[in-house]
C-alpha cells in the first residue's frame, strides 16, 4: 500500500498533510522544534508512510530532511513546479495539493548533493557573499577619498589592486605628501598616465576624520581578504582528499583554474547521475534559454531562474575562456558577437563551458581542444 505525505514549510511551522491509498486523508500542523519534528516522524512511521514531498522554502527545509531522509524516500521539490492554480489558498490546502501531485507521480525530487558536496558548498557560498562585501568595503574606500579629491581611482583598474592599497595604507599611517604616494604607484600606470597627472591626483585635502575612516573599510577588506582565504584552504584541504582526479580534469579547460574548479565541484558535485543528459544540468543552472511562443509569435527567450552561484561562476570562467586565443570559446565568442550583445555571446559560451564540464565529469576524460583552421 502506497501512502504518500505532502509537507508545507515555513519558518515556525509545517503543516503535514497524509494520503493513503484508500482515499483517507490525515491533517496536523507541527512546530520545528526537534521534539516536534520526532514527533513527525513518528507519526509518519505509525502510519506506513512511504514517500513524502516538501518545498524548498530558503533554509527552512534543511532541518527537516536532516530528521527525516533516513527513514523515508524525500524529495525536496521547487515551488515553481507545483504552484496550485489561484483561489482559496491556504496552508493547510498547499500541504493537500503536494501530497496530490506526489501519489499522481506529476513531480520529481532536486538534486540534493552528498555530504562531503555540501560542506564544499558551504565554503563556497560564504566566499561569494565575501567577495561581494569586499566590493562594497573597497568602493566604500573609494568613495572618502574621492570626497577627499584623491582621485587615483580614474586612473588605475582596480580599486582593489597594488597601488591603491600601498597609498591607502600610506595615508592611514598619516602620510600625505604627493611625491611620496607617488612612488608607491606602480611604474605601469605612471607611464600610461604620466608622473604629473598620477601626482595631481594624490593631492587632496585629508582631515583626522577621514583618516580613521578610510582605516576603518582598510580594516573591513583586510578581515573579509582573511576569510575568503581561509574558505579557499579548507576548499583545498577536502578536494585533495576527495576530489583531486576530477579538479585535475577541470583544469584542463580553458578559463578554469584550480579555485574556480573547486566552486564548480561544490556547486554540482562529480557525480552526473543527477543529470541523465547536458541540457538537464544547462537548465538547472538557469543557462538554457526560455521558450515564451503565443499565437506563433515569440514573446521571449529569457533564461530561467537556476543556480545564481553556478551561473555566475560560469559567466567569469567563460569570459576568461574568450580571452583565451586559440581556443574554441575565444571564435565562438568573436562569432557570436557580430550578429549579438556582449551579454548573449558570453552567455552562450558560459553554456559551452557546462555542457563540456558535464562530459568531462561523466567520461573522466581531459579536455581535448580541436584544432581550428588557419
Amino acid at each position: 500500500m502506497r501512502n504518500v505525505c505532502g509537507l508545507d514549510v515555513h519558518k515556525d511551522s509545517v503543516f503535514m498533510c497524509i494520503l493513503k491509498e484508500n482515499g483517507d486523508k490525515i491533517e496536523e500542523k507541527f512546530s520545528v522544534l526537534t521534539p516536534e519534528l520526532d514527533r513527525l516522524r513518528d507519526l509518519l512511521v505509525s502510519h506506513s508512510v512511504s514517500e513524502i514531498a516538501m518545498e524548498s522554502t530558503s533554509i527552512y527545509w534543511i532541518p527537516i530532511w536532516g530528521v527525516l531522509c533516513s527513514d523515508f524516500d524525500v524529495k525536496l521539490v521547487n515551488p515553481y513546479f507545483i504552484k496550485q492554480l489561484p483561489g482559496r489558498k491556504t496552508d493547510v490546502k498547499d500541504a493537500q495539493w503536494i501530497a496530490t501531485v506526489l501519489q499522481k507521480e506529476l513531480i520529481k525530487g532536486s538534486f540534493i548533493p552528498d555530504p562531503i558536496i555540501q560542506e564544499l558548498r558551504l565554503y563556497d557560498r560564504r566566499i561569494f557573499y565575501l567577495n561581494r562585501n569586499l566590493q562594497r568595503a573597497e568602493q566604500a574606500i573609494d568613495f572618502i577619498l574621492q570626497r577627499c579629491n584623491i582621485r587615483l581611482s580614474n586612473y588605475v583598474s582596480d580599486i582593489g589592486g597594488k597601488s591603491m592599497q600601498k597609498v591607502i595604507d600610506a595615508i592611514i599611517q598619516g602620510i600625505t605628501d604627493p611625491e611620496i604616494l607617488l612612488s608607491l604607484v606602480h611604474k605601469r600606470t605612471r607611464n600610461r598616465h604620466g608622473d604629473t597627472t598620477i601626482k595631481a591626483a594624490l593631492t587632496g585635502v585629508i582631515s583626522k576624520a577621514d583618516r580613521r575612516m578610510i582605516k576603518f573599510s582598510r580594516e573591513e577588506t583586510i578581515m573579509y581578504e582573511r576569510q575568503i582565504q581561509e574558505c579557499y584552504d579548507q576548499m583545498k584541504e577536502i578536494c585533495n582528499s576527495c576530489f583531486t582526479q576530477e579538479i585535475e580534469l577541470l583544469k584542463t579547460i580553458p578559463g578554469v583554474k584550480e579555485d574556480s574548479a573547486m566552486r564548480i565541484v561544490a556547486e554540482i558535485g562529480v557525480d552526473m547521475k543527477a543529470f541523465l543528459t547536458a541540457s538537464a544540468i544547462v537548465g538547472w543552472a538557469g543557462l538554457k534559454p526560455g521558450n515564451e511562443e503565443s499565437a506563433g509569435k515569440i514573446k521571449g527567450r529569457k533564461t530561467l531562474h537556476g543556480n545564481k552561484y553556478l551561473r555566475v561562476l560560469l559567466i567569469q570562467c567563460a569570459w576568461a575562456a574568450c580571452r583565451t586565443k586559440e581556443s574554441g570559446f575565444f571564435y565562438k565568442y568573436h562569432t557570436l558577437s557580430k550578429r549579438m550583445n556582449h551579454n548573449k555571446a558570453l552567455l552562450a559560451n558560459a553554456r559551452k563551458l557546462l555542457v563540456i564540464i558535464w562530459n568531462i565529469l561523466k567520461k573522466k576524460q581531459t579536455y581535448v581542444t580541436k584544432l581550428l583552421p588557419a
